[in-house]
């Protein structure tokens, strides 16, 4: 089991294996462990923490157990019901829950008409209060909700202009916000809306995001048909991107604007100098011409010892620039050595980027196949001291995706969908 699944399912004396696996391994290679070292102890000093509360508590359950069971009561007597309220603030739409939820508990699809969008939110679940519910949004011409079936409440959102919806999936609530909402409202709420945007412009000004396009000059990464190079494919939808983001108020830079050999171990040198939030390495994907027509998709990896031998084979295409060589165990310990602290972060920000790139683009192109959130060891997120994540934005070897990804309209797709990836994961990690 790896340290990240440890972290993942709390498995407290896993960490600590792990850990001391990385102060062994991080000073045979002569690095830096001290702040390892920090984390053992604290990790030790919380785990002798929790054991005197765990017996603190059972002591008060003995005594109190019957006060206990009356106070669950009233919180129960609704148990049909699985949501708990849904409300809207500024440009989201809130929905509460009783117990966990999955990304599952949300399906969600538009359907365009003459005259305007009606954009369609399937809840899983049922709400007591459905009926007399009214939302509202300023900026949004209409909001229903309705508990169409016993388990499905359905939120409907109609509105003349096209709205830009994502939604984020936590423990006990789903969040379904408006990313666009200050382009479409009419010039009586003009200052509610222009207010609004500033304080989102405000908000992400502090984050710095870094854009690295990969590949580049003598390096011109994987081959299309009709020599299609993925160093101009990924270049263009860096570039996109860039534009997007700065737009929304981040503060981004990108390791190169033109067709410039960079060295994979110098691309996150810009990242660091620069104190970046998040790094984002953009690629395009190929396999063997025998399999070309058949495999096809976009996919995010972040960094970590390869599981997969597809995640190997696409690891070994991007990290081929680089003439480093280090036996397997060397290289899963260094490895494990400068990154597993922003490994949990890095998996978040893939989900949200891959989720937002596949949504947008299967609004135009429903075929768009799904590749996944995956790990794998890229040399090129290394160097990275930031959540890092490296995002294949298809197959340039797919006769019919290698097509899309030279067109403009697709690319601009492609860069819409990582910027709303993007907003997504500070939405949540503030």
């Amino acid at each position: 089991m790896s340290y990240l699944r440890a972290v993942l399912n709390n498995n407290t004396a896993l960490e600590i294996k792990h850990l001391k696996n990385i102060i062994k391994y991080g000073n045979k290679l002569g690095h830096n462990t001290s702040k390892y070292e920090k984390e053992l102890a604290k990790i030790r000093v919380k785990k002798a923490a929790k054991n005197t509360k765990t017996i603190k508590k059972v002591k008060i359950q003995k005594t109190k157990t019957i006060k206990k069971t009356t106070k669950t009561k009233p919180k129960t007597n609704n148990l049909n019901y699985t949501v708990k309220n849904v409300y809207t603030k500024n440009n989201m739409i809130i929905i509460d829950f009783y117990t966990n939820i999955t990304k599952k508990y949300i399906d969600y699809s538009i359907d365009k008409t003459k005259y305007s969008n009606l954009y369609l939110f399937d809840i899983k679940g049922s709400f007591k209060d459905a009926r007399p519910t009214k939302l509202q949004i300023s900026g949004i011409d209409r909001i229903y909700i309705i508990q169409k079936e016993k388990n499905l409440l359905h939120i409907k959102v109609r509105d003349k202009s096209k709205l830009n919806p994502i939604y984020i999936v936590n423990k006990k609530q789903i969040i379904i916000k408006f990313l666009n909402i200050g382009s479409n409202v009419n010039s009586n709420t003009t200052k509610t809306t222009t207010n609004s945007n500033i304080i989102n412009v405000n908000r992400y000004k502090r984050k710095v995001v870094v854009i690295d396009a990969g590949h580049g000059g003598k390096d011109v990464g994987a081959v299309g048909s009709n020599k299609k190079y993925e160093k101009k494919v990924v270049l263009a939808v860096s570039k996109y991107l860039y534009n997007i983001l700065k737009k929304r108020g981040y503060n981004v830079h990108i390791t190169r604007k033109g067709d410039t050999f960079i060295k994979v171990r110098n691309r996150t040198i810009l990242a660091n100098k620069k104190n970046a939030d998040i790094f984002l390495s953009i690629h395009a994907n190929s396999i063997a011409k025998s399999k070309a027509h058949k495999v096809k998709g976009v996919e995010t990896f972040f960094l970590s010892p390869a599981r997969s031998a597809r995640a190997k084979r696409v690891a070994a295409k991007e990290n081929s620039s680089d003439v480093r060589s280090m036996s397997k165990s060397t290289k899963n310990s260094f490895l494990t050595v400068l990154n597993q602290s922003k490994i949990t972060a890095s998996n978040k920000l893939a989900i949200d980027v891959q989720q937002n790139m596949l949504y947008t683009l299967q609004q135009r192109y429903k075929d768009t196949v799904d590749g996944g959130v995956r790990e794998g060891p890229f040399w090129v997120l290394v160097g990275a001291q930031m959540p890092s994540i490296l995002i294949e934005v298809g197959y340039i070897s797919h006769p019919t995706e290698g097509k899309r990804l030279y067109k403009s309209s697709y690319q601009k797709l492609l860069a819409k969908g990582i910027a709303n990836g993007v907003d997504s994961y500070f939405l949540k990690n503030p």
